[in-house]
């Protein structure tokens, strides 16, 4: 199974990105999937979650500004990002819990990442 994300670049504050998160492979079922970032110098933070029946979380900092987003069909996520800030600079990664053919147990699948820049 591999995860990509796509989408990230250069922004100014209050402007908007969309970043994508497209999974291939043997897939059976994608479970719980989740948008996370890290900022140099910080800790990989989770920024939403949404479940295979699209209920969603949010962490504080984003809230009211990110909606997360998925198609099961084409076993992708989505983050629109909104009014951006310069401390939303990070990298950005997805994470997919997948169940394969033939498998009972869901694994976690990361992204590569991709960088979001926000400039002031």
């Amino acid at each position: 199974v591999q995860v990509v994300e796509s989408g990230g670049g250069l922004v100014q504050a209050g402007g908007s990105l969309r970043l994508s998160c497209a999974a291939s492979g043997s897939i059976f079922k994608i479970n719980n999937m989740g948008w996370y970032r890290q900022a140099p110098g910080k800790q990989r933070e989770l920024v939403a979650i949404i479940t295979s029946d699209s209920i969603t979380n949010y962490a504080d900092s984003v809230k009211g500004r990110f909606t997360i987003s998925r198609d099961n069909a084409k076993n992708s996520m989505y983050l629109q990002m909104n009014s951006l800030k310069p401390e939303d600079t990070a990298v950005y990664y997805c994470n997919a819990y997948v169940i394969g053919y033939g498998g009972s147990s869901q694994w976690s699948y990361w992204g590569q990442g991709t960088q979001v820049n926000v400039s002031s």
